[in-house]
């Protein structure tokens, strides 16, 4: 699973990232500072099956804090995209090269309204026109692929009676794009079944909603603790009914994760507090009771930063997280406590978990074993979220 970070130059994605990460990465505020994709490890945030066992875990990847397990996911930052990007504008051309792989974008806007739509200094800006340049360019990216293609595209499939839907599927591959979802859109539309008479704009809304549907969008409502943030928050959220927007601090998360690091607090990111650990100096006191009373005793979601990557995984792309583990045994052949958590699609089975975990098992399932009740699961068993099962082979 790779999550993609987007948005104009200057808004806060390096930011976001570092905080995200936790990464060594240039910072600064002028446009592309960003221009190869920064690649790093970030974390969701679920409620660890530990506790119910009354242990603690020590997981092989991740890590675990006060029975909050935290599991890694690939996150991208990539160079600022401005409008035109569609048409090699800027970066555009690498910009949208790098997001190929991503399974879910991330929206980082600044909601302070102090960069205009390039990313340089301005005054009341409506960060609300970023959403829509941006919808627009990752649209017409969509639109792009497929003209290039289209007239003689659509006559083949007519004439050859090539199955629509995978011949889509194809043509978009090298974007992560299947056929179920190629399905989902033209049942939604339900465009004529003669793609060749199509007009321009219905293959637009056909390319703009497979590209929502491939590689859906968060909002981060960045800088959220500005004079203006709050007011262009609710502005973007009204406009934008059928986005997820969140509100967020990068720079706070920053700051309590670095503070986190050096010892000076104890902070689970994503919760609405931290405990002071060691003395503080009068500069640092100051700064961390700013982050307390305008961002984390303000918006439900703290900072805002582990809210949106859970957000973008477990709501968006509608995955669930599963622990293989025994009814009678917890650990690995190491002594590991729960070494493992897996992320699966919403709607895998106990066969597809076990295929996840070793091809051997899948091919010699005989059942799984739910830990927490020691109940035998088929085949067929629709796993939920935060399972804990054992894969039982011939």
């Amino acid at each position: 699973m790779l999550i993609g970070l987007v948005g104009k130059p200057s808004v806060g994605k390096s930011t976001f990232f570092k905080a995200a990460t936790l990464a060594e990465v240039e910072i600064a505020s002028y446009p592309f500072t960003t221009i190869k994709a920064n690649h790093g490890v970030g974390y969701l945030k679920i409620d660890c099956i530990d506790k119910e066992f009354n242990t603690q875990c020590n997981p092989s990847h991740g890590f675990c804090l006060n029975h909050k397990r935290f599991v890694p996911v690939e996150i991208m930052d990539v160079a600022g995209l401005v409008p035109g990007a569609s048409e090699g504008k800027g970066l555009g051309n690498q910009f949208l090269d790098d997001l190929r792989q991503a399974d879910v974008f991330i929206h980082i806007v600044d909601v302070s309204g102090t960069t205009d739509v390039e990313g340089k200094p301005a005054e009341n800006y409506d960060p609300s026109n970023d959403v829509k340049f941006l919808e627009d360019e990752l649209n017409k990216w969509y639109y792009n692929i497929l003209m290039k293609v289209w007239r003689t595209f659509a006559r083949k499939t007519e004439m050859e009676h090539l199955k629509f839907s995978e011949a889509v599927a194809n043509q978009f591959s090298g974007l992560k794009v299947n056929e179920e979802q190629v399905r989902d859109v033209l049942l939604k539309l339900g465009f004529s079944d003669k793609p060749s008479a199509w007009s321009d704009e219905q293959v637009l809304k056909f390319a703009s909603a497979l590209r929502k549907k491939s590689k859906p969008m968060i909002i981060a409502a960045n800088k959220i603790d500005t004079l203006k943030g709050p007011e262009n928050f609710n502005k973007i959220r009204e406009k934008f009914s059928d986005l997820i927007v969140v509100p967020c601090s990068a720079d706070s998360e920053l700051a309590l994760r670095q503070a986190a690091k050096a010892g000076l607090i104890e902070y689970i990111p994503g919760e609405k507090g931290f405990e002071v650990k060691k003395e503080l100096t009068s500069k640092q006191k100051e700064a961390l009771e700013k982050i307390r009373k305008n961002v984390l005793e303000k918006y439900e979601s703290g900072t805002g930063v582990q809210n949106v990557l859970n957000t973008a995984v477990f709501e968006l792309l509608k995955y669930i997280a599963v622990f293989p583990a025994s009814a009678n045994k917890l650990g690995d052949s190491k002594g590991n406590i729960l070494p493992d958590c897996f992320l699966l699609p919403e709607g895998s089975t106990a066969l597809d978990f076990a295929y996840h975990l070793h091809t051997d098992f899948g091919k010699n399932f005989i059942k799984a074993i739910d830990a927490r009740t020691k109940i035998a699961r088929g085949k067929d068993y629709v796993l939920k979220n935060r399972d804990a099962l054992e894969i039982i082979t011939r």
